[in-house]
């Protein structure tokens, strides 16, 4: 099958089968990714591959073949168990996995004649990733679920990076990276460069995407979305993207990073007191390298950029109205980013493209400076697509040509002749 949107559809349509068992939609997606990780271990371990299979034997494809009804509900639990604990992709993949199928029936309909009857280690990595990508925003539109706050619109994200311009060889990050649509975009951007050599396409595959993402399942999604677009490897040093709070401490330092940090003024913790009742309280965090202590996450996430800029490294993030122009701390990064960065663009963002209601927000550009008595930041450039802009998640989305005439202004090429 050539075609992701028919891929999705199969895919999709089963899925309803299984919402009559309370199944939701990042569940279904939860373990099609278990069981696509397994079912290409397996292809992949075959001729014409002939690899090693990272996946232990008796945990394998081949082991769920083989049976049905409870004694398959009870293997594949284990199975989730046992690969939870390994190391590399296996323990990023399959971290406290659990099965949510509770019929054996019908997990065996999903592995033998939906995921079996396909070859996906011979469709192309567009194919099955641009089935994956459908499939997460699928999930990111069924708004009880809450996952759209992990999906930033596609079209705004292949903006961002067509004006930040990646080049081959250039390190990129997305401390905030949800289910990898930055770094997915930056991808696609670079490998359809002409002309890049082999060790320039070999690093594409490892050792220029980093993600970090806090929560688990959301970090799963993410590493399967890489892989199934050729990105990352087997090995802890090769994997892509790792579970932790990127704001905890500096993690690297890259040339690029694009961004839609979580919105939300607060960074809470829960604590729960002795009577176990819990309450959420906001974590002010102190680190050496931020310019303010402060419990918001926004300013927390815009300092925490800059530490992981190289010298001259540019950055593009997306950010809420007016969180620099609030008092207190908003002021003190205010000004110490206008000085160390060249804060050179401001994107002004139409209501109604985020899943998150009534959102207003901007896209950020700027580029970390060398230490200076004056301040970098000379002219901000501001482009309104907000005034008179009306766009909705469903009937009129938001899409790339919307941004044609803002990427032309903006002169990627050659910033300095606007």
């Amino acid at each position: 099958m050539s075609n992701p949107q028919q891929l999705v559809a199969k895919l999709w349509n089963y899925c309803n089968i299984l919402r009559d068992d309370g199944l939701s939609y990042g569940d279904y997606v939860e373990q099609l990714t278990f069981l696509l990780f397994l079912k290409m271990a397996d292809e992949q371990s075959k001729p014409p591959f002939k690899k090693v299979s990272p996946v232990p034997k008796g945990f394998g494809w081949d082991a769920l073949m083989k049976l049905d009804g409870d004694a398959l509900e009870i293997h594949y639990r284990h199975t989730l168990e046992e690969l939870g604990t390994r190391a590399g992709l296996l323990g990023l993949i399959f971290r406290k996995a659990q099965n949510k199928i509770q019929d054996p029936a019908k997990l065996r309909r999903l592995i033998v004649d939906l995921i079996d009857k396909e070859q996906w280690t011979s469709l192309s990595s567009d194919v099955k990733g641009d089935a994956y990508e459908g499939l997460l925003q699928k999930n990111a539109e069924d708004v009880k679920g809450g996952a759209g706050q992990y999906f930033t619109p596609r079209a705004l994200i292949k903006a961002m990076v067509d004006a930040i311009d990646p080049q081959p060889g250039q390190t990129i990050c997305d401390p905030a990276c949800g289910t990898g649509g930055f770094l997915l975009a930056a991808h696609d951007y670079l490998a359809k460069m002409p002309g890049l050599d082999r060790s320039q396409r070999k690093k594409l595959k490892m050792g220029t995407f980093f993600g970090v993402e806090l929560v688990d399942s959301v970090t799963r999604l993410c590493a399967m979305n890489l892989l199934l677009h050729g990105i990352g490897g087997d090995l802890e040093e090769d994997l892509p993207v790792v579970t932790k709070d990127a704001l905890a401490a500096k993690h690297g330092e890259y040339d690029l990073v694009l961004a839609n940090p979580p919105f939300g003024k607060k960074s809470s913790v829960t604590i729960v007191n002795e009577e176990g009742e819990s309450s959420k309280e906001s974590l002010t965090i102190n680190r050496d390298d931020f310019w303010a202590s402060t419990s918001n996450k926004q300013l927390n996430f815009l300092q925490h950029i800059f530490t992981i800029l190289k010298q001259n490294g540019k950055a593009a993030v997306v950010l809420p109205d007016n969180v620099l122009f609030e008092g207190g701390a908003g002021e003190i990064v205010r000004r110490e980013l206008l000085k160390q960065a060249d804060v050179h663009t401001l994107l002004r963002l139409p209501t109604g493209i985020f899943y998150a209601q009534g959102v207003k927000a901007n896209v950020l550009f700027f580029e970390r400076k060398p230490a200076q008595e004056k301040p970098w930041t000379k002219k901000l450039w501001i482009y309104d697509l907000r005034t008179n802009m009306h766009f909705t998640l469903k009937e009129h989305t938001l899409s790339r040509g919307d941004l044609d005439d803002f990427i032309a202004c903006y002169k990627p090429k050659n910033r300095t002749a606007r």
